[in-house]
């Protein structure tokens, strides 16, 4: 569930950053390589929060989360950058 959580969280952020480069990039062209690339960093953060929390407060080994973290880090960052290029 936490991680369902994580994942919808991520896809509205994204969600929210892509209106902005649509709102902002007529005005502000270089808005189009800032947001993104900002998600991005804020994004890898709040999944390494994550994954660390889950190894010392839930107890799970790094071979554990590992997954998790690439599916909650990777999924609404590719999604952002595809929706980009379309």
């Amino acid at each position: 569930m936490r991680t369902l959580l994580f994942l919808l969280c991520g896809y509205l952020l994204a969600g929210a950053c892509y209106l902005l480069v649509r709102l902002f990039s007529a005005i502000y062209p270089a808005v189009a390589m800032l947001f993104p690339a900002l998600f991005t960093l804020m994004w890898f953060a709040v999944s390494l929060t994550n994954l660390i929390a889950g190894m010392t407060q839930a107890g799970y080994s790094f071979g554990e989360e590992l997954p998790l973290f690439l599916l909650i880090f990777m999924l609404p960052v590719a999604t952002l950058y595809w929706l980009g290029k379309v």
